[in-house]
């Protein structure tokens, strides 16, 4: 059965307030990178991937992810960050058969906490994914959910990744089932923000070189301007809300090697936050 999300819905809202206050913290206590150094080297930091896919009962229809569509994601995950200086290594995978998680986790619930507390594996730079149904609660319709970095230090075992298991490679969620949700959550766990944060006129996603966009995008649309001269919406980046069918990149200030200066804040993140060392 098709499973219909008429639009993305990520459930990672912070307040601007918040986001002054963690790009405050950032700013003081940044771990520098040689980010030029790093280049030249053509490195790549691994992260270890630890699944958790929990189920309703042991069928795929039940959110039971087989390992084939596991391994289809993390390929997925990793073309979508290539050229980022990171790369994602898939380590232990457990099924947890719980009808109430599967259904009712989302964030700020207790029944995450719960989940998370129980489950969650490996340090501070381990990325801790899991699969459930989001069908009640504060998770009902969302497609995924993030904990970013600069959090992790008051609340590590909230850290990780959430995410409908049927936006998998081949999953039932129309529109929305090539595997984009988790590189949009990922996105979030390495210290990006929505492209849209603070539409037209707020700080934008701290990205110099994405145009700032009134709102999110939704559907695939050909051109989108929904600022008075900011230029094209960045409709096909990964931190939008468009179809996975129309999401490509990060922009080039985020992840592309020709901007070092974003790339710098990237790893900047995850050296100041995540523990990360960088060969250089």
């Amino acid at each position: 059965m098709t499973r219909l999300a008429f639009w993305r819905s990520c459930g990672f809202s912070v307040s601007d307030e918040k986001i002054a206050a963690a790009e405050r913290h950032f700013s003081q206590n940044r771990v520098v990178v040689d980010t030029e150094a790093v280049r030249r080297t053509s490195s790549t930091v691994v992260i270890n991937v630890h699944v958790h896919v929990i189920a309703a009962n042991e069928t795929e229809e039940g959110g039971y992810l087989l390992d084939s569509a596991i391994e289809e994601q993390m390929s997925v995950l990793n073309d979508d960050f290539e050229d980022t200086g990171l790369s994602f290594s898939l380590g232990n995978t457990q099924r947890i058969v719980n009808q109430t998680w599967f259904s009712e986790v989302g964030p700020d619930e207790d029944l995450q906490t719960e989940m998370k507390s129980q489950l969650r594996s490996g340090s501070v730079s381990d990325l801790n994914v899991y699969s459930v149904g989001f069908e009640t609660g504060s998770g009902a319709g969302l497609l995924g959910y993030s904990t970013f970095p600069s959090d992790y230090e008051d609340d590590p075992a909230d850290d990780g990744v959430v995410i409908l298991f049927s936006t998998l490679p081949g999953g039932n969620t129309q529109n929305y089932n090539q595997g984009r949700t988790l590189t949009h959550e990922v996105g979030h766990w390495v210290g990006l923000y929505h492209t849209f944060q603070g539409g037209c006129d707020g700080a934008g996603d701290g990205v110099d070189d994405t145009p700032p966009e009134a709102n999110a995008t939704y559907g695939c649309p050909r051109r989108r301007n929904s600022c008075p001269g900011g230029g094209s919406d960045p409709i096909h980046n990964f931190m939008d809300y468009s179809y996975d069918e129309c999401l490509e990149s990060f922009t080039a200030g985020k992840f592309m090697f020709t901007m070092t200066w974003q790339i710098s804040r990237l790893q900047d993140q995850m050296a100041t936050y995540r523990d990360v060392m960088f060969e250089s």
